[in-house]
């Protein structure tokens, strides 16, 4: 490390100019880690939340699976009856949109249809739990956050279905929608849109079956048997308005800032390389091995690398701490530091790449025979 650290004091301003570039470009990874995070939890962080390890949908649903998609009463309990089978309920989901009666303000929910005595029921922070009342709802921070209280009455759907708020959950969204809990007769009485009592097809129907299962269960078979398309509890976000698009975006952005990062690196080590073409081959000809010089020159990358990195992200982290928790934002201590490592790593790789030129520096140039 001698020559690497001489070489760092020797030319402050110019690594001082690349580690600058690799900061700022450290601050973007803290950024847009935290914006890839915000988005995703506007997405998907009600699925997320769900105790299931598989969700079985209709088999004609594809794409849209939530939009599309109806089982009836027969299809959960013959899931509930098969070899592997923890635990399978009904889930029902509607985007509506709902009418505060006081103050008439207008609100956009994601409404999730289950049993109130069943698994699928969260438990309230604060309130009573779904089976206190038969038209209660429990509402997620992001409805509560449009100054929606406990006690409060919504008017949702066409058919003018009231909903009476009688709790409060977490955080909780579906496609970028502030979620609420309902009974599951009241969800399908909003699915429907049937005033009065609902017939008794409507009142066998949901949207999918939540199921918790063993490592020994068949799914394919049973999906064969039943005629439904299950899917385990990752693979179903997809199905999130949006989530898809906005995941392929973030990755696409993050993609092309780390290779900007590797390519900025490795020309400014090429650059420095050529420049000191001399010295090296002076260090060649008085018995430096290239090995030797080659781990020197990876050294003195790594050094400008992680204190840069370690300089941007500390930046990114004060920036985003003050947009932590507004949406779409929220920093991950594993995403950071993934952001982090990464840049480090493919800075190296950039560096790398460049320093490979003094494989081919010669110790006879030092000693004048090209000139």
């Amino acid at each position: 490390m001698f020559l690497a650290m001489r070489d760092l004091r020797f030319a402050r301003g110019r690594f001082a100019l690349v580690g600058a570039v690799v900061a700022l470009i450290a601050v973007l990874g803290v950024i847009l880690s935290g914006l890839a995070s915000g988005l995703a939890d506007a997405g998907i962080s009600s699925l997320r939340a769900l105790p299931v390890t598989h969700l079985a949908f209709s088999k004609s649903a594809s794409g849209e699976l939530f939009s599309r998609s109806a089982v009836t009463r027969d299809t959960w309990q013959a899931w509930a009856g098969r070899p592997g089978v923890r635990k399978a309920e009904p889930l029902g989901q509607q985007l509506a949109h709902a009418q505060l009666a006081r103050g008439h303000k207008q609100l956009d929910l994601a409404v999730f249809g289950v049993r109130p005595s069943g698994f699928l029921a969260p438990k309230p922070s604060t309130g009573a739990p779904l089976s206190s009342r038969p038209d209660g709802i429990l509402i997620s921070e992001e409805i509560a956050a449009d100054g929606v209280k406990i006690g409060d009455r919504l008017t949702v759907g066409g058919a003018d279905t009231e909903f009476t708020v009688v709790g409060t959950i977490g955080h909780a969204s579906f496609g970028h929608v502030g979620v609420v809990y309902a009974p599951l007769p009241l969800w399908q009485k909003l699915h429907y849109g049937l005033p009065g009592p609902l017939p008794a097809a409507a009142t066998d129907q949901a949207t999918a079956v939540a199921l918790q299962l063993s490592s020994g269960a068949d799914v394919a078979a049973i999906d064969r048997e039943l005629g439904t398309h299950t899917t385990d509890k990752t693979g179903a976000y997809a199905a999130s308005p949006g989530y898809t698009a906005e995941s392929s975006t973030m990755s696409l952005i993050r993609g092309f800032l780390y290779a900007i990062s590797a390519l900025v690196v490795g020309s400014f080590f090429t650059v420095w390389t050529i420049q000191r073409r001399q010295e090296i081959a002076l260090l060649k000809a008085i018995g430096a091995s290239t090995g030797y010089i080659l781990r020197d020159a990876l050294i003195q990358a790594a050094a400008v690398l992680t204190a840069a990195t370690a300089a941007g992200t500390a930046v990114g982290l004060a920036l985003g701490g003050a947009m932590n928790g507004s949406a779409p934002f929220a920093l991950k201590p594993d995403q950071v530091t993934m952001a982090a490592v990464l840049l480090i790593v493919l800075g190296l790789a950039g560096a790398a790449v460049a320093v490979r030129r003094i494989t081919k520096v010669q110790a006879l140039t030092a000693l004048g025979a090209d000139r």
